[in-house]
């Protein structure tokens, strides 16, 4: 995944309410970006660090510039949530993941479970539907030991149950956890920030879904999904 433009340097002062950072460029220029994640980002937020903005085109956009990447140890690590489904996509369409390969169709969206859509729902004729959940992670507390979630995700634990009822139903289901980062040698559910995500986890395994995570290759240029990261406590 290429970005669209050239995606420009410059320093966090601080990040806060969830969706907002303070940003001094290289220049000096000090702006307000949007931040694309939920999540508490972990040793992401600190002030001082290195970041990457994108600058969107759109003279309609209220914050014109995206928090993109964060250096920490001198390694990018990209904090954009919603990156992964369309690096995932890409993936796809070259046969990056071998795993998921051989699938004719990869519908995005589809609606399954309660009130929910799935990230893509793949098919082709003469194999079960593969319905593929992705989460993005980004939290490294351990060096090497890539973490999810890094605040309690309950909306993530919800799709486990609904990618367990698919295998029960007698389909194949994925949980795919995508790594932007590339300093990582293994991945591990955060037990410790959210125990019941993990347990639900272990327990959607244990009952059939697939767990995979893979993690990036990473410039200012582009994001790749790259190598497949073992999972330290698969049951």
């Amino acid at each position: 995944m290429d970005f669209p433009t050239p995606l420009i340097r410059g320093r966090l002062i601080k990040r806060y309410k969830r969706f907002l950072a303070d940003v001094m460029l290289d220049d000096g220029t000090e702006l307000t970006a949007h931040c694309p994640n939920p999540g508490a980002m972990l040793g992401l937020n600190m002030p001082g660090l290195t970041v990457w903005l994108s600058k969107s085109p759109d003279p309609k956009r209220k914050l014109a510039y995206t928090l993109e990447l964060v250096e920490v140890d001198g390694g990018l690590v990209g904090i954009n949530t919603l990156h992964p489904n369309r690096l995932v996509a890409e993936a796809l369409a070259q046969d990056v993941i071998p795993e998921l390969t051989g699938y004719t169709s990869h519908r995005r969206e589809v609606k399954y479970g309660t009130n929910s859509r799935v990230d893509f729902l793949l098919e082709a004729e003469g194999r079960p539907p593969c319905w593929l959940e992705i989460k993005n992670v980004h939290l490294m507390r351990t060096p090497g030991l890539a973490e999810f979630p890094d605040c309690v995700a309950a909306r993530s634990s919800k799709h486990l149950k609904e990618l367990e009822a698919m295998v029960a139903a007698g389909d194949r289901a994925v949980a795919l956890f995508v790594a932007q980062r590339t300093d990582c040698t293994e991945f591990s559910a955060c037990a410790e920030l959210d125990p019941t995500f993990a347990a639900s986890l272990n327990r959607a395994a244990n009952s059939g879904v697939e767990v995979l995570c893979y993690d990036c290759e990473i410039s200012p240029q582009a994001i790749t999904v790259a190598r497949p990261l073992p999972w330290r406590d698969r049951p």
